[in-house]
C-alpha cells in the first residue's frame, strides 16, 4: 500500500499519510509523494485548495529516523516545508502532530483539529532541534512565550488551547477533521482563484526576509548540535527507550 493516498473531490485534493504502523512517520517514499501531489496541486488549474492529514489516529510523528526522507526541489523537506505555493493548503489533524509533523502543520496556511489532536516539538527531549523551520515559525503561529515552552519542555498544546490562541481555525468531534476541512477548501473556492493566489503570494513576499534569516539561524543551531555529546546520548536514549543522562557539551 503507498504511504501517501491521494483523494479529489471536485477542486479539493487530499492528501493521506498512511503509515500508521510507524505512527506515520515520514520517510522518503512519503516525502516523494508528499512532493508529488503538491506539485499537481500547484500545477493543475482544475484543483483549487489542499488538504493534508493522516490516518484517524495520529497525523505525524515527524521524521523516520531509521528511514529518513529526501529533501525535494520544489517541496523542500518533506516535499511541503520550504514550498512557495499559490494555493490554499489545510492541515487537517486528528491525533498526534509532533516534530517534523507539528512543523508540516505550521507550513500550512489554515489548520482544523479534532478534540483528540495535540501539537508538540519534543526534539529538546532527544538532545536535537525542531530543523524544519518550527524555531521560526512556532513564535510566528503562537504567542512566543508558549512557542518557547513547547520548544524547551517538549511539552504537548492540546487542541483546546490551540484553538484559542489562534493556532486551529476550526475545532471539530473525533474523525471530523477532514469533512470540516473540506467544507472550508469549498468555502475558499467560492473566491477568486487570482485573489486567493495573490493574497498568498504577497503574503509569502512579506515574510521572505525572516524565512531566509530563519532558516541560516536553524542551520547555525544544528552545526552546533550535530558536534555535541548532548545529540549523541539523546539519540542512543531514543533507541535504547531509556531516559537520557545528558552530559551537558
Amino acid at each position: 500500500m503507498p504511504t501517501l493516498v491521494t483523494e479529489r473531490r471536485g477542486p479539493v485534493v487530499i492528501l493521506r499519510i498512511q503509515r500508521e504502523h510507524k505512527r506515520n512517520a515520514i520517510d522518503r517514499e512519503t516525502t516523494l509523494g508528499i512532493d508529488a501531489a503538491l506539485n499537481a496541486l500547484d500545477d493543475d488549474p482544475a484543483l483549487r485548495v489542499g488538504i493534508i492529514t493522516g490516518t484517524d489516529s495520529i497525523f505525524s510523528a515527524g521524521t523516520d529516523l531509521k528511514e529518513p526522507g529526501a529533501r525535494t526541489e520544489r517541496g523542500g523537506e518533506y516535499g511541503v516545508i520550504r514550498r512557495r505555493r499559490r494555493k490554499p493548503l489545510i492541515a487537517a489533524v486528528e491525533g498526534a502532530a509532533l516534530g517534523g509533523g507539528f512543523e508540516i502543520v505550521l507550513a500550512c496556511d489554515l489548520v482544523v483539529a479534532s478534540s483528540t489532536a495535540r501539537f508538540g516539538l519534543p526534539e529538546a527531549l532527544r538532545g536535537v532541534m525542531p530543523t524544519s523551520g518550527g524555531l521560526f515559525r512556532a513564535p510566528r503561529g503562537l504567542p512566543p512565550m508558549i512557542a518557547n515552552q513547547l520548544m524547551l519542555t517538549g511539552e504537548n498544546l492540546l487542541p483546546q488551547r490551540a484553538f484559542e490562541l489562534g493556532l486551529v481555525n476550526e475545532l471539530v468531534e473525533p474523525g471530523q477533521a477532514v469533512d470540516k476541512a473540506v467544507e472550508l477548501a469549498e468555502r475558499i473556492c467560492r473566491s477568486a482563484p487570482t485573489s486567493v493566489e495573490q493574497i498568498l503570494t504577497r503574503q509569502q513576499d512579506l515574510i521572505a526576509d525572516d524565512e531566509t534569516r530563519g532558516w541560516a539561524a536553524t542551520a547555525a543551531a544544528v552545526e552546533v548540535i550535530v558536534a555535541s555529546d548532548d545529540m549523541k546520548e539523546g539519540v542512543a536514549a531514543f533507541f535504547e527507550k531509556r531516559p537520557p543522562a545528558w552530559p551537558g557539551s
